[in-house]
């Protein structure tokens, strides 16, 4: 792959850092690019109280000089507020896994008799540097006219009704909501059944939607396995905490379809090829076909819960109810720019290997030409095969 990047850090840790590599050269990048999308994260009904403590800023350790990254590793790191109030504190063990968390099995993977290790590290908190390299991503994509963006569509089953809008129009009206619905009234109702949810100290999941607009053909590829975008996509998707199932355009209704109602027509048009639809989701075989890319991606309720839940404490062996650890009530609104931001990394990494070149301005002639592939470029020529005997 172009692009790789390493989080590290824990919840409650001192810091939270990043390392990009493989980023071109040449991208105007400043802690202010950045900036944006982490305020965004930490915003939201159904925020849980550490969201009043922290600020998050990331800090441009390397791999960019006057403004302009070099093509050297990036590091970014994010100070974690917190990290003051927990600092050579005796913090009692923890030994009442959550179901639905990583603290039991990673208890007995790695032979913790405490969990908070694996609390600290499976904590969503860390999704804070995931984001911070996702808007990375997002500002390479800039230039090539890409843009990623996202919006809830259901939260404890109250689903917006986006009949008649497009993306564009569902971008910017989440945008002015308090829990990135594009419709009002399901928005109220979402915000109503957190409220609810909080005072019966349950939690809420929900179904974001994900968008990517200007996407060329040909990111990815058919011919291996882990080339393919749609499961670059998912597997992107998947890697974020309580993110459990991933459809590409209309994945799970196209089911109940036939064959020839649930796939994109072909037609010609003046410029090239068109298409009577999305419900592929833009990717053909592995390969994006110039449509909108889009993706849903459902989020369970999250197990931290106030309400108690059965389990056994690993110390006596006994039932017991789990124990509350500070957490959202929903999180799906501020994960909404997680997303974005893992999506943003695996089309800028699918773009870069569509590309090739280390720097913006040796990609960005190499773009404009793949931009200007006509209907000629890609007629076929109708000659018959030589098979292998």
């Amino acid at each position: 792959m172009a692009l790789r990047y390493l989080t590290a850090g824990e919840s409650h840790g001192p810091a939270l850092t990043a390392i990009l590599e493989g980023m071109a050269a040449g991208l105007p990048l400043t802690e202010e690019t950045i900036a944006e999308d982490l305020a965004r994260r930490q915003t939201g009904t159904g925020s849980g109280d550490r969201m009043a403590i922290e600020r998050d800023h990331a800090a441009l350790l390397s791999g960019v000089m006057e403004g302009l990254t070099t093509g050297a590793p990036i590091t970014l790191q994010l100070m974690n507020r917190d990290h003051a109030n927990w600092k050579g504190k005796a913090v009692p063990a923890y030994t009442t896994p959550r179901p639905g968390h990583a603290d039991l099995a990673a208890a007995v993977k790695y032979g913790y008799t405490d969990i908070r290790p694996s609390l600290e590290r499976a904590s969503a908190r860390e999704t804070a540097a995931r984001v911070a390299v996702g808007a990375v991503c997002r500002a390479f994509l800039k230039p090539f006219g890409i843009t990623v963006d996202g919006y809830v569509s259901s939260i404890n089953g109250h689903a917006a009704c986006l009949e008649g809008m497009t993306f564009r129009d569902r971008v910017a009206r989440a945008r002015r909501s308090e829990v990135q619905c594009p419709d009002p009234e399901a928005a109220s109702r979402i915000i109503a059944s957190i409220e609810q949810a909080k005072s019966q100290g349950e939690t809420l999941g929900g179904i974001i939607d994900i968008v990517v607009e200007g996407v060329p053909v040909g990111l990815g590829s058919h011919v291996n396995w882990d080339r393919r975008l749609d499961a670059r996509l998912a597997q992107a998707a998947l890697g974020v905490p309580a993110i459990k199932g991933v459809e590409i355009g209309n994945a799970f209704s196209n089911t109940g379809k036939q064959g020839t109602q649930a796939h994109d027509a072909i037609l010609q048009g003046s410029s090239g090829f068109e298409r009577r639809g999305d419900a592929c989701g833009g990717i053909e075989g592995g390969i994006s076909n110039g449509q909108p890319v889009w993706l849903r991606a459902a989020m369970k309720p999250i197990p931290t819960t106030r309400k108690g839940q059965d389990t056994v404490d690993l110390t006596t062996g006994k039932p017991c109810l789990t124990y509350y650890e500070r957490s959202d009530v929903c999180p799906v609104p501020r994960a909404v720019v997680v997303l974005e931001a893992v999506v943003a990394v695996a089309i800028a990494d699918a773009l870069m290997e569509k590309l090739g070149g280390d720097s913006i301005a040796e990609m960005k002639p190499r773009f404009d030409t793949l931009r200007r592939a006509t209907l000629d470029d890609t007629r076929m020529s109708g000659q018959p095969h030589t098979f292998w005997p």
